[in-house]
């Protein structure tokens, strides 16, 4: 995987140069791992290749290599979707300027963390849902799952992911399908896995992962006294018109299961 620029690295990285550094140590993967890079007047060099400084670098957009040039990790379709800088290095993704993970009180990494381990996934076979940036399977699989299913619809999304270090690759133990869940559930065997984690769009954008019909199928393929967790968001009752998380809670109970409100989400357990 190429350097990965944020505004915040070519701050670093123009200041150095400002101030005749012969060498300096940042981060060119998000946080993960620190590199150090020589700097130049023409540019700077890590992995012996020369990258150009860029003359313009925008507010929660990061940047990739390729094509010969810096460009940002974003694409539009039928809607704009990009990966975000976030201030705790793992990154959150937008569709239409719409946030999909959590960040502003911690890291969506570690909000993952925090979630994956109400189903404590030990030895588990895990259905991951809507995989988005791959979060949720990569907690998974460090905390030793035996196998995790996972399903994401949107191919950009996946693309997204394919260029961002904190998300998982797939191996012998994390699957990862294009697919819809609603559509590829079916095709499931019945009590066939340990512990689901649902983390669907907000209701307004994919109301079917809400519906009492994928419920009673979520219900069909997880084992007895199995675990599921399904973020709701918190959304505002006053301007929505409606409470999310409690009208997901009574649809759950309806199709077998019991709840308790967690944080931003539901922790349910079949019957």
């Amino acid at each position: 995987m190429g350097p990965l620029l944020t505004k915040q690295t070519q701050t670093q990285l123009h200041h150095a140069l400002q101030i005749r550094l012969s060498r300096l140590e940042c981060s060119l993967d998000l946080g993960k791992t620190s590199s150090v890079i020589e700097i130049r007047q023409q540019g700077w060099v890590w992995q012996d290749q020369l990258f150009p400084y860029l003359d313009k670098c925008k507010d929660r957009t990061i940047y990739y290599w390729a094509d010969g040039q810096f460009q940002p990790v974003a694409r539009f379709t039928t809607s704009l979707i990009k990966l975000v800088p976030t201030e705790w290095g793992p990154p959150t993704f937008e569709i239409d300027g719409i946030k999909m993970l959590p960040t502003a009180h911690v890291s969506p990494y570690a909000d993952a963390q925090r979630k994956v381990e109400l189903i404590q996934p030990h030895g588990k076979v895990i259905l991951d849902t809507c995989g988005g940036l791959g979060y949720f399977a990569a907690w998974c699989l460090q905390g030793q799952a035996r196998q995790v299913l996972s399903y994401e619809k949107n191919v950009e999304v996946i693309w997204l992911r394919s260029l961002n270090p904190w998300s998982p690759s797939a191996n012998a133990v994390l699957t990862l399908t294009h697919a819809d869940i609603t559509e590829q559930i079916t095709t499931l065997a019945s009590a066939s896995v340990d512990a689901i984690l649902h983390d669907p769009p907000r209701f307004g954008i994919a109301g079917e992962l809400y519906s009492q019909v994928f419920y009673s199928e979520l219900a069909r393929v997880l084992m007895r006294q199995g675990k599921l967790f399904h973020y709701t968001g918190t959304p505002n009752k006053l301007t929505s018109g409606r409470d999310v998380p409690q009208e997901v809670a009574t649809r759950l109970r309806k199709t077998g299961f019991t709840t308790e409100f967690y944080g931003d989400g539901i922790l349910a357990t079949k019957l």
